[in-house]
């Protein structure tokens, strides 16, 4: 009810080297403890968003074969997070030494270059292909983010300790699920896209047969669910990031990878196809 379709593992001789390279840039991370700030968190929201571009990439066969192993679904995820963490630690050797003024700074850079890079790259295999269109893509972003302030708002005048305590990360994550789900709703409504997650498959359809489906879609309710989820995990995370900031933030920051990740895929996938 949870794995998308197309969840799949690539060889071993792929994934153990992957898995095991993985584990080493943890483990060194473990031992430098750097700093996790909000500023730290949405500085990985570019990697993030690498992730889902190079998935994207891998959907519309960019990548040679002997490579496309390491793009599916999850394994990008884990090749995006090895790039991220390296660069990381190197962003804390570089500070650690004087030549880097702030870690969260060096990682967002980065991250930006590369996902700029890859982006471009897929709206211009998009625009070769003839199949470039990116109006419901903006409209949905834009929808996305006039939903994350009202949502925002509502919750800074009734819960205002939650919204004071996990700050941007809290807005990042609201932002992460409210991204997703606006554009798995319009993908589901105005586009005509199969939804591949069955969880969420099935809440679409539960919001097709109610009777505002004639009229406003089904998708709405997708949308309702995804902020009500966000809003409830920033609420319950307030005392953890209050404790253990550090780790809080960084549980919380997957979170929102967790909707960050397939949003913007969408965004990617319904411009280039």
């Amino acid at each position: 009810m949870v794995l998308p379709e197309g969840f799949a593992l690539p060889p071993l001789f792929y994934l153990v080297p992957l898995v095991l390279v993985l584990a080493g840039v943890i483990a060194l991370l473990w031992a430098l403890e750097p700093p996790i700030t909000d500023e730290t968190v949405i500085a990985f929201a570019p990697w993030m968003m690498l992730g889902s571009t190079l998935h994207v990439l891998y959907r519309i066969d960019a990548f040679p074969s002997t490579l496309e192993p390491l793009f599916g679904s999850p394994t990008v995820y884990l090749t995006t997070a090895v790039v991220a963490g390296f660069t990381w630690i190197i962003g804390s050797f570089l500070y650690a030494a004087g030549l880097q003024r702030s870690i969260a700074r060096f990682v967002g850079i980065g991250g930006t270059g590369f996902v700029s890079v890859f982006a471009m790259f897929a709206l211009y295999l998009g625009w070769e292909m003839g199949t470039f269109n990116p109006f419901w893509p903006v409209i949905s972003i834009v929808v996305a983010g006039i939903v994350t302030a009202v949502a925002w708002v509502a919750l800074s005048l009734w819960f205002t300790e939650v919204a004071a305590v996990t700050s941007l990360t809290g807005v990042f994550v609201v932002f992460s699920h409210t991204l997703d789900g606006v554009t798995t709703a319009i993908g589901w409504d105005r586009i005509g896209v199969h939804e591949e997650v069955p969880a969420s498959r099935y809440i679409l359809e539960v919001g097709d047969m109610l009777p505002t489906a004639d009229y406003i879609g089904g998708g709405w309710l997708f949308v309702l669910v995804k902020v009500g989820l966000a809003l409830a995990i920033v609420g319950l995370f307030t005392d953890y990031v209050r404790e253990e900031p550090r780790q809080a933030r960084l549980v919380l920051g997957l979170v929102a990878a967790v909707g960050l990740g397939p949003g913007v895929h969408n965004v990617l996938l319904f411009i280039v196809t």
